[in-house]
């Protein structure tokens, strides 16, 4: 019995087993709208590029899975995705930026400050100016990653003036977004 994910007309994708190839014919597909599933020691990874399976569906479903609990930070081998809960969650307080600073990707689960602080790291390290790119649609949650990137280096900025850290990340946070070029 091979799990899989098959093509559906309303759902996208569905979960389902192949019993058979030739008796007891429950449905019937084309052999192109049938994706293998991962291993469950696959679910809700961390890493998409570490599946065996990189298929859209696989990446929907690890995805869905993944928000449902909470874990709206994904990484996609260089990328880190990020699905919008449409709701404030207790992940970015100072704390959660102390937490990702000089951390390897690989040390602390996928989050915007993660990047951030890689970005960091870097610049420090090679002496080079270094970029963050987010894109996405419409209500994606560009500017709230954006506030949280600059929430993340003022935080860093300010980490030895507890003082100036309060005064820095809440005038930062609270400012629009003019610096944000869309395209």
């Amino acid at each position: 019995k091979t799990c899989v994910f098959v093509v559906h007309p309303k759902e996208s994708y569905v979960k389902g087993k192949i019993e058979s190839k030739d008796a007891g014919k429950t449905l019937t597909v084309k052999e192109d709208q049938i994706f293998s599933m991962n291993p469950p020691k696959y679910d809700k990874i961390e890493d998409m590029a570490m599946m065996t399976h990189l298929h859209e569906p696989a990446v929907l479903y690890n995805l869905k899975e993944r928000y449902a609990a909470w874990m709206i930070y994904t990484y996609s081998g260089l990328f880190c995705v990020t699905v919008n809960p449409y709701k404030w969650l207790p992940v970015y307080n100072p704390e959660v930026v102390l937490a990702y600073r000089g951390k390897k990707r690989q040390e602390a689960p996928p989050h915007i400050f993660s990047i951030s602080d890689n970005a960091y790291q870097s610049m420090l390290t090679d002496r080079e100016n270094q970029s963050i790119l987010i894109t996405g649609e419409s209500g994606a949650g560009k500017t709230v990653n954006t506030k949280r990137v600059i929430q993340y280096f003022a935080t860093i900025a300010a980490s030895g003036d507890k003082k100036k850290e309060e005064n820095s990340s809440g005038k930062i946070s609270q400012s629009p977004a003019l610096m944000i070029r869309r395209s």
